[in-house]
């Protein structure tokens, strides 16, 4: 985390709040672009096209209101890939049976060696009924769940 005397004001640099933005020469083209980074992290969260100073060659200089619009950008950016992940590591879905009704969750745990997912079963009250380890290819729908339910939430083959 960054203190007081690495806050950096300058005008292809910013460094502050969590945030660094650096006005960088376009590759693309002639133009320049701005690099938005959170602190710690090794790429930027946005990278995007900066406006040209009057002078038509320099890029226009960083200010304290383009540097909160960028913050303000980028960590909605952060935001939207964390609930895209979320979503892809976590599913669940309903299953009403005769008996009653459930909720089924498929939580994947991506560990880079072993790999792996939680299924778990609750009741309609959120009671923990089940819970086994599958893989983490293991398909949620509702066939699946409905089979589990039926074999007495026994772990799935």
């Amino acid at each position: 985390m960054p203190d007081e005397q690495q806050i950096i004001r300058e005008a292809r640099l910013w460094r502050d709040k969590g945030w660094t933005a650096r006005v960088i020469k376009n590759d693309d083209d002639e133009g320049w672009a701005v690099a938005m980074i959170k602190d710690g992290e090794p790429e930027p969260a946005l990278v995007g096209p900066w406006t040209m100073g009057r002078d038509k060659k320099n890029p226009k200089p960083l200010d304290a209101n383009a540097f909160g619009t960028l913050v303000k950008t980028a960590s909605e950016v952060i935001r939207r890939h964390e609930q895209q992940l979320h979503a892809q590591l976590h599913k669940s879905l309903m299953v009403a049976t005769v008996e009653a009704d459930f909720k089924i969750m498929l939580d994947i745990v991506p560990d880079e060696d072993d790999p792996y997912a939680w299924l778990s079963a609750q009741d309609a009250n959120n009671v923990e009924l089940a819970k086994v380890r599958v893989a983490p290819n293991y398909k949620l729908n509702q066939q699946n769940a409905r089979a589990w339910i039926a074999d007495d939430f026994r772990r799935p083959d």
